[in-house]
């Protein structure tokens, strides 16, 4: 061992250890933990389990729904297709806002209120923006601080699947999983970006807008085609001295929505106030909610506007399938720059350009 000048007794009283050995670098629990890899199911095992509940499966089912590779999406939609018939038993609510209006809040307080009384909540969410930012809103989990815990709550980020359409599929394809794996309610969540709402709007029952009351021009900041999709409004921070703004914000909206003509479901939108943070004034939002799936469960448009969906789908999954084998093609991507480059130094027309590429597409095919 090495001499310690420093236990020198001339310098008594301070002492200095021998120290340990290295312990080896190899950590003892490697081997272990390969073991426990992830087991492979088959596609009737994936089905058993999401049909029994099982969360964990059901994660597992939504990963290989959101994955791009073409093994995964295979045994993806066998598993849809299984969980296809016990699908369709939940009430879908389609929930957005502007930035700042505290919808995380209030998906923790509607969604609480839903638990205690007995139902199960999936929390999905459609960001077109997650491909950029890669999951913006992964944070979300974490700001939904009541419902993150509760073991009747699944919360599942956007797919960052690239396009919206691509997202939103994917979004839809993991409703089903989820109501066959008994969850009743679904919110799906638009981070509010353009083009979002319409395809929340597309894979929902209910529609619900939130907004903020404030500074008395809320209107302005709201696109007309927001407020003809929502079937409820609802005013959050309703609470402490913004009672009356918050009132006042109400009677805005409502006069509002009496220029838009009936809605295709012959509701008229209702607008409510509420605090998120206090929860307060939270039934009364879920009464309105209920009492619109009943009126419309009662003059058939329930299930009419359900099948308009699935119909949509079906044509909005093969304009991306088609989509995507087009600009996938290898010839093609060799094609579209030089293509590019002539339409931009106008030695040809786009149309021209257009039937060029189109032409050795199909030409590929054959």
């Amino acid at each position: 061992m090495h001499h310690h000048p420093e236990n020198d007794p001339k310098y008594l009283g301070l002492n200095v250890n021998k120290g340990v050995t290295q312990p080896p670098s190899i950590n003892p629990y490697l081997n272990l933990r390969q073991k426990h890899r992830r087991k492979e199911y088959s596609v009737s095992e994936f089905a058993e389990g999401i049909l029994a509940g099982n969360i964990t499966m059901l994660s597992q089912a939504v990963t290989l729904v959101e994955s791009s590779r073409p093994e995964h999406q295979e045994t993806a939609q066998a598993i849809i297709e299984k969980c296809l018939p016990y699908s369709g038993e939940s009430i879908r609510v389609g929930i957005t806002g502007v930035p700042g209006a505290g919808k995380s809040t209030s998906i923790d307080a509607f969604g609480m209120h839903l638990l205690e009384k007995g139902h199960k909540l999936a929390v999905l969410a459609i960001d077109p923006s997650s491909e950029r930012t890669k999951g913006s809103i992964l944070g979300d989990k974490t700001r939904m601080e009541k419902l993150s815990v509760q073991q009747n709550a699944f919360i599942r980020p956007s797919p960052s699947a690239g396009s919206l359409g691509g997202v939103a599929r994917k979004t839809r394809e993991t409703i089903i999983l989820c109501e066959a794996a008994g969850f009743d309610y679904i919110f799906v969540e638009t981070v509010g970006v353009g083009q979002s709402e319409t395809a929340v709007h597309s894979m929902v029952d209910f529609f619900l807008l939130i907004q903020l009351a404030g500074t008395g021009d809320e209107l302005q900041g709201i696109k007309r085609g927001i407020m003809e999709m929502a079937d409820g409004i609802v005013i959050n921070k309703a609470d402490g001295d913004n009672i009356e703004k918050a009132k006042m914000a109400q009677r805005h909206f409502a006069n509002a929505l009496h220029l838009f003509p009936l809605a295709d479901s012959g509701w008229t939108p209702e607008v409510l106030t509420y605090s998120g943070y206090y929860s307060l004034g939270i039934a009364e939002v879920w009464d309105m909610i209920h009492r619109y799936v009943e009126f419309v469960k009662q003059n058939g448009f329930f299930d009419r506007k359900r099948n308009e969906q699935s119909k949509y789908w079906m044509y909005e999954t093969i304009n991306e399938r088609l989509r995507n084998d087009f600009y996938q093609n290898a010839e093609i991507e060799k094609l579209m720059s030089q293509l590019e480059t002539e339409v931009l130094s106008a030695r040809k027309s786009s149309f021209v350009a257009a039937k060029e590429a189109l032409d050795k597409y199909f030409l590929s095919k054959k």
